[in-house]
């Protein structure tokens, strides 16, 4: 593993162990000629997943972007950082199982609002008003409506 911080290739594991949802290695590193520490993770990749965005353009499935944007849903929302992990890989692992090279955005965006609405209501309208794209204030009404009914 190439260290980041002098670019030397021969860096030493210290520690491994299994997160804590169980779906990935977590190895602490450290460079014998500069002494720099940094944390690595292996996680098992079924095969190479591409999404289809909406104006279709194919980009690499990116775990991280997910991350995020589901935490910024869940923010304020009393959903921990390992909630957000463990449905972060559910959906991977959801998406890279189906048999299929490419799924489209709205698949992912899809299978998000599913899980979101069993966990927080408010996180889950957060997430849809930016991934439907709501353009006027009834149409974010309508669906805030059928929500409460």
């Amino acid at each position: 593993m190439k260290c980041p911080f002098c670019g030397k290739t021969d860096t030493q594991v210290k520690d491994s162990r299994d997160t804590v949802d169980e779906t990935a290695i977590r190895r602490r590193r450290e460079c014998p000629d500069c002494g720099g520490r940094f944390t690595t993770y292996e996680r098992v990749w079924l095969q190479d997943l591409m999404v289809i965005k909406k104006n279709g353009e194919r980009v690499p499935f990116d775990r991280e972007k997910l991350f995020r944007s589901i935490s910024l849903a869940v923010s304020k929302c009393g959903i921990s950082t390992y909630e957000v992990e463990k449905l972060v890989e559910e959906i991977r692992r959801e998406c890279e199982s189906a048999s299929v090279s490419e799924i489209s955005s709205k698949n992912i965006g899809e299978k998000v609002m599913d899980r979101l609405i069993k966990i927080n209501k408010v996180a889950y309208i957060r997430f849809a008003s930016v991934y439907k794209d709501f353009k006027e204030v009834k149409d974010f009404e309508e669906f805030v409506s059928k929500i409460s009914s």
